[in-house]
C-alpha cells in the first residue's frame, strides 16, 4: 500500500489534487459546517485552492497531513482527515470534517483511527492530540473512540477547546 493512501472498510484517504477544489468548496459552505470552528464562515474558492496547495506542502515537509476522505464505492468526496502539525505548540493534531450528509455513521471515527494509526506506526510520533469545541460532544465521542482521553482545556488558534491525547 501506498503510505499517501489509506483504506479502512468504506473509506479511501488519499492525497489531496487540484481536481478536488469544487468539491471541497462546496462541503465548506455547507450551512453550519464550521460551527465548532475558529473560523465559522465558508471558504472562497480561493481559500479551498490555498488549503490544498497548503496540504501538497505539508505532505512534502512532514511526511503526513491532511487527505481528502472518499467512499470506497463510489470515491465521493466527503470531507477531510488527517494529521496536522501545529507549530505554536509542537504538536500534531488529528483533525477532520466530512459533509453533513456523512454525518453519524461512524466515517469520521473510522478515518480518525486510521489517522492515527499511520501517525504512530508510519511516521513515529509519540503522541497526536485532538481538539474540540467544549459543546462538540460527537467530537469528543470520536476522539475517545480513537484511544485518546481529556487531558485539560487550552486555547488554541483562539478559541478555548478541549485537548485529547494519546501516547504511542
Amino acid at each position: 500500500m501506498d503510505s499517501t493512501t489509506l483504506t479502512t472498510e468504506r473509506l479511501i484517504l488519499r492525497l489531496f489534487t487540484m481536481n478536488d477544489i469544487e468539491d471541497l468548496f462546496a462541503i465548506t459552505n455547507e450551512t453550519d459546517i464550521f460551527r465548532y470552528f475558529p473560523t465559522k464562515t465558508g471558504w472562497t474558492i480561493e481559500k479551498t485552492e490555498r488549503s490544498i496547495f497548503h496540504q501538497i506542502q505539508h505532505w512534502d515537509k512532514y511526511g503526513y497531513g491532511q487527505m481528502a476522505v472518499t467512499l470506497t464505492d463510489s470515491g465521493q468526496l466527503m470531507g477531510w482527515c488527517g494529521l496536522e502539525f501545529l507549530p505554536e505548540t509542537n504538536e500534531t493534531e488529528v483533525g477532520y470534517l466530512l459533509s453533513k450528509a456523512f454525518w453519524g455513521r461512524g466515517y469520521a471515527t473510522e478515518a480518525a483511527k486510521e489517522s492515527v494509526k499511520f501517525g504512530v506506526e508510519n511516521v513515529g510520533l509519540k503522541e497526536i492530540i485532538g481538539l474540540t469545541d467544549p459543546e462538540n460532544i460527537a467530537s469528543q465521542k470520536v476522539l475517545q473512540k480513537c484511544g485518546m482521553t481529556f487531558t485539560r482545556r487550552q486555547v488554541y488558534f483562539g478559541m478555548e477547546m478541549f485537548r485529547y491525547a494519546i501516547q504511542a
